[in-house]
């Protein structure tokens, strides 16, 4: 007999060998039916995997995300059949579930396809479905791993296997397909039962651009039809609030070839807002005791080599910039870490002066695939509002809570509600990808889940998301469509103060190691405005509103007017225009509208004599005349409650 402990800690006695899918049916059958994995001892297995052991067992519904995750896995495996089945001879890359759903990178050959033939591809998705096919696992040795793929000519999963031991080696099978996959699986194909393939791109093998481009085939299934409907109504609200099309529409920013891919230009308007959070920040960072330093764009190589970066993103660096002087090379700087370790260096520090808090709006560069950019959200170069605070162990915890205050007031002053709190821990098997000793990692790991309980925020645990140097705590928001971005993070790190060995004089006149804490309220300065923009649909609150009032004056005659009313309001620190075109005052306003312009104002005879302003607000309608200084004080009222 074997122990079986649950997630709310109830522990119940099984015979060795069962499976979750036995345990969910002891339960009961309702349960049964929609069990779709298992999360035992912290790894997701398929429902019918034995379990050997004790373990602890938490089974997996479309509620949870893991099951989400399985039952799009099981998805690309049904699509990549019926495409076998369809277009006998294709060769199949990879594919894996994602965050929405699921996609597979397919070579076909002398087959054109087209999302003209998407439909006929569903059709024998769900006609497989409905037959209940079972997933098969095997493990495979090597060699007969090798035999069958040299047999199907599919040289893309030959090269996987290559790669792989002898013993790390499984199939699945389900109805005609069997695919090279660790798993894992739905029992069977029975949940599902609505289906929708949404795009097609290519892909280059391996991310490789000097490789074969594939088609990659997005697509995502649903255990209701009413779900996937429910999913397609987001998807074009989600295509409504892009921040590539809103940044044309508002111009914001914009991208060039001749400046190169995944370097964003940042316009006059997108450089206000950017320039009013940073404003923003730089206030609240100040009154948190933080003191501001400027690090170069480049460093050399030996900085990153102390620093683990090198080999973290030597790959997905540029290539390194070389000297006149032999042998010498610098990099453009991945991350502002190493750079803020130096300057903490610069001087003797003592238990008194600690906690140094060290803020950059720092700029950094990684060379990503062409084919993973993605407007503001993922590109080469981008600004971190990057701070290093330097701190004693007893002091960690504290500095902690202080960040995530930090982090709570930005998402309240920018309305974000919708977030996830997780937990980034190391890899509970694989070390390999981390730098520092298990000691190091135990201590940092218990102070972020400390902070965390004492929080009361509810938090989710992901192992093997925490950064190389050490775990964090990351705030994902969710956007229209419910994807999550992670923007927030706050990251503990035992590791780079000693490698930089970086040190201070205790109370004892002793030298001691630093704690480091890594923070960065925004994440990124670009995928941060991404996020804001697709969240507010363009309309942006007040104090960020590049232009937060539009003068409309009835015709010409106001001209002198509209310009006074202008150089009032912005000797009053507010961002305003006149739209002197000879349009007709109706769609003047529908022009303003339409540019996402919080308030207004419109003038004539009426208001020159009476010296006041008729005001509009964006899609309330007219609010009435007022003076000036009235309309003045009541929009920095509404700033000033948004940012206090």
């Amino acid at each position: 007999m074997i122990s079986i402990t649950f997630p709310d800690g109830n522990v119940r006695q099984y015979e060795n060998g069962v499976t979750a899918m036995d345990i969910a049916s002891s339960i009961s059958e309702g349960l049964a039916r929609n069990v779709l994995s298992a999360k035992v001892n912290g790894k997701v297995l398929d429902a019918l995997r034995p379990i050997n052991e004790d373990a602890e067992v938490q089974l997996l519904t479309w509620n949870d995300e893991d099951g989400k995750a399985t039952m799009w896995h099981s998805s690309a495996h049904l699509m990549a059949e019926s495409i076998e089945l369809l277009y006998p001879g294709v060769k199949f890359g990879i594919g894996p579930n994602i965050e929405n759903g699921f996609y597979y990178d397919i070579d076909f050959g002398d087959y054109a396809i087209s999302e003209n033939d998407f439909k006929k591809i569903e059709d024998k998705m769900l006609e497989l479905a409905r037959e209940k096919q079972r997933f098969v696992r095997k493990d495979v040795p090597k060699k007969e791993a090798i035999e069958y793929f040299s047999n199907k000519g599919d040289e893309y999963k030959l090269e996987l296997i290559d790669e792989l031991e002898d013993g790390q080696i499984s199939f699945y099978e389900s109805g005609h397909f069997v695919d090279l996959c660790r798993g894992p699986h739905l029992p069977d194909t029975g949940p599902i039962k609505a289906v929708k393939l949404l795009n097609i791109a290519g892909a280059y093998w391996r991310g490789n651009e000097n490789r074969k481009q594939l088609t990659r085939i997005y697509g995502i299934t649903f255990p209701k039809n009413k779900e996937l409907s429910e999913f397609l109504v987001k998807l074009e609200e989600a295509k409504k609030r892009d921040h590539r099309r809103i940044g044309k529409e508002l111009e914001l920013f914009t991208f060039s070839q001749n400046v190169g891919q995944g370097l964003p230009l940042w316009l006059p308007k997108g450089a206000m807002i950017r320039e009013k959070l940073e404003q923003y920040l730089k206030k609240v960072q100040k009154d948190a005791g933080y003191v501001p330093v400027i690090t170069p764009h480049i460093g050399n190589v030996k900085l990153y080599k102390t620093s683990g970066h090198y080999d973290k993103y030597g790959a997905d660096s540029f290539q390194p910039i070389k000297t006149p002087i032999e042998g010498e090379e610098f990099f453009l700087k991945p991350m502002n870490c190493p750079h803020h370790c130096e300057i903490f260096k610069s001087k003797p520090v003592s238990y008194k002066d600690l906690p140094v808090r060290l803020a950059e709006f720092g700029t950094v560069y990684r060379y990503e695939q062409s084919g993973e950019l993605h407007g503001l959200t993922r590109v080469r170069g981008f600004t971190q509002d990057d701070a290093h605070i330097f701190c004693m162990p007893d002091q960690v915890k504290d500095e902690f809570k202080a960040v995530m205050d930090i982090v709570m007031r930005i998402f309240t002053a920018l309305d974000f509600k919708d977030f996830i709190v997780q937990i980034s821990l190391r890899d509970k098997e694989d070390k390999t990808k981390y730098i520092g000793s298990d000691e190091n990692w135990d201590k940092a790991e218990k102070a972020i889940m400390e902070v965390a309980e004492e929080s009361g925020l509810d938090t989710v645990i992901e192992y093997g998301e925490a950064a190389f140097y050490g775990p964090k705590m990351d705030f994902m928001v969710k956007d229209a469509l419910g994807r999550k971005w992670q923007l927030g993070t706050i990251q503990v790190d035992y590791n780079l103060p000693e490698r930089f060995e970086l040190e201070y004089t205790g109370s004892d006149n002793e030298k001691h190691r630093p704690v480091m804490i890594h923070r960065a309220p925004f994440g990124s300065m670009e995928r941060f405005v991404a996020v804001l923009i697709e969240h507010t649909s363009g309309k942006f609150p007040l104090w960020l509103a590049p232009v937060q009032v539009k003068i409309l004056p009835i015709s010409e005659k106001y001209q002198i007017y509209a310009e006074k009313v202008l150089k009032f309001l912005n000797n009053s620190d507010l961002r305003a225009e006149i739209d002197d075109r000879s349009e007709k005052t109706g769609k003047k306003i529908r022009d303003a509208e339409l540019e996402r312009i919080p308030y207004m104002l419109i003038v004539g005879e009426k208001e020159e004599e009476s010296g006041t302003v008729s005001v509009r607000v964006q899609g309330q309608g007219d609010k009435g005349s007022m003076e000036m200084q009235q309309f003045a004080d009541l929009l920095q009222k509404e700033i000033n409650n948004s940012i206090q």
